[in-house]
């Protein structure tokens, strides 16, 4: 399902603690993977989101529901203040609806990099503007702080793909594929955030990382932590969800 980003790892350069096995398989295959671990035809999830600071903290809960990769809708459902907020995801495109009054704004690709409700996550993070299997090349690394039984993959983006991160840098335990944990550089190669992914559990058949805690390294004291209440894979969802009735209405 969506909050996707949910992350890729290996390596072109793979050492000898990594079983043959795995290092014969095709490093996409492999991150195609890990891409899908919260995919699938059609998802919805229950969500916590705990947006820390040095100032002031706050919880919001959220339900999302998705289609494939070029469908998302997320809807705020606490606190009462921002009850009604949601976010409308169709291909490239994206939509915010502010209930107080009573309007619907698209999003520019300019703004795709902000923040989300105040949150470490921006709005290309949550509605997944782009995927890592489209938009970027990969190869197997390995790491100062490499452990065994973890898989490490670079990625870097393609030529003349308007993302932010000059690279990306991944690991995931090698037997099971679940994601451990993300980092981001920029552009002079300053380590800019981390995600950790953690307290796996099981949801409709499915184990994965039921946690997904954002920490940018250039803010002391911030965090956001994105828990998984509920989740659930391949169901019928209302027709017409993903549009801009359905946005507005709130149904």
């Amino acid at each position: 399902m969506y909050f996707r980003r949910l992350f890729v790892l290996l390596s072109m350069a793979l050492t000898a603690m990594i079983a043959p096995a795995v290092a014969e398989e095709d490093a996409r295959e492999v991150v195609k993977r890990i891409d899908e671990l919260y995919r699938a035809d059609t998802s919805y999830a229950e969500v916590e989101m705990e947006i820390v600071t040095r100032h002031w903290q706050r919880t919001l809960r959220a339900v999302i529901w998705t289609e494939g990769k070029t469908k998302t809708l997320i809807r705020i459902q606490s606190p009462p203040k921002e009850r009604g907020v949601a976010t409308l995801r169709l291909d490239r495109q994206m939509w915010n609806y502010l209930p107080r009054a009573n309007k619907v704004i698209k999003i520019p690709p300019s703004m795709m990099m902000s923040s989300w409700m105040g949150s470490d996550f921006t709005n290309d993070d949550l509605v997944k503007e782009f995927t890592l299997l489209d938009d970027y090349h990969f190869k197997f690394a390995n790491p100062e702080d490499a452990r065994p039984g973890f898989l490490y993959i670079e990625l870097k983006p393609k030529k003349g793909v308007p993302v932010v991160w000059s690279r990306i840098v991944m690991a995931v335990e090698k037997e099971s594929y679940l994601p451990l944990w993300d980092r981001y550089y920029d552009e002079k190669n300053r380590l800019m955030r981390v995600i950790h992914f953690r307290d796996v559990r099981r949801f409709d058949g499915r184990r994965i990382p039921s946690v997904m805690e954002v920490a940018p390294q250039d803010k002391e004291g911030q965090k956001t932590v994105l828990r998984y209440l509920k989740a659930e894979f391949n169901r019928r969802l209302p027709a017409g969800i993903f549009s801009l009735r359905s946005l507005r209405s709130g149904k």
